[in-house]
């Protein structure tokens, strides 16, 4: 696992959150036929992807260090950052756009439900919650139709810095047999981070992987309105 990540998470600088399928469709603009190979969601977090990808046929794995805690004590954990959560997007609402979600308490309403679904699938499931961090995965070479990462990479640009998320992107093309896509671009503030975002495009496609930008049908963050597509199936 990365010693950085971990650190990280355990004195809380990581918030776990628990977004939903819908969410994770509009983030990365996803269609039936993205999710009709294996799946892998890096890192999930408390998210209900998963669980409710799994439960539509789709082989859908999470991977993420907090699933190394016992069940009990994640559940927990996700509960109190939740409400912490919920607690920093009221408190400022007007850097986001609420047209997904409606207000901040139907954001929160959401997070809660999702949450939810997770802790279930999570009890009930536990395999599909791999417990290990980037830049090092478990995984064999392409074992993934379609690898999605979202609200770690760039969001965390402060704490990450260029040469973790250069290892990080790699390791994803590496279990990729597909496509990666990562969201969002801007950090947690919501400043653009071109220069990061521009050199490890250029990185990427140096190495032969084809790298795009993307725009996706949402935004919350203002101005995080595309994603980073790295195509492995078309890799040079």
């Amino acid at each position: 696992m990365s010693d950085l990540c971990n650190e990280a998470r355990s004195i809380g600088e990581f918030l776990v959150s628990a977004r939903d399928a819908d969410e994770y469709r509009a983030m990365f603009d996803l269609t039936d036929g993205d999710l009709t190979g294996r799946v892998l969601d890096c890192p999930g977090g408390g998210a209900s992807f998963t669980a409710t990808a799994c439960a539509r046929g789709v082989d859908a794995v999470a991977v993420d260090p907090v699933y190394a805690a016992p069940p009990a004590a994640l559940i927990a954990q996700l509960d109190a950052e939740l409400a912490r959560g919920a607690a920093w997007t009221q408190a400022t609402a007007d850097r986001y756009l609420w047209d997904f979600y409606g207000a901040p308490a139907a954001h929160a309403r959401r997070r809660g439900e999702s949450a939810q679904v997770f802790a279930a699938d999570l009890l009930a499931h536990p395999k599909r919650y791999v417990p290990a961090s980037l830049p090092h995965l478990p995984f064999p070479d392409g074992s993934f139709d379609l690898v999605l990462s979202s609200h770690l990479l760039f969001t965390y640009a402060d704490r990450l810095d260029h040469d973790w998320h250069r290892a990080a992107m790699q390791e994803m093309v590496r279990v990729s047999r597909g496509r990666v896509r990562v969201f969002p671009l801007v950090d947690q503030a919501g400043a653009r981070l071109t220069g990061l975002v521009e050199n490890l495009v250029s990185e990427m496609s140096a190495a032969g992987v084809v790298a795009s930008l993307r725009p996706v049908p949402f935004e919350f963050q203002q101005g995080a309105r595309e994603m980073l597509e790295l195509d492995v199936s078309r890799q040079r």
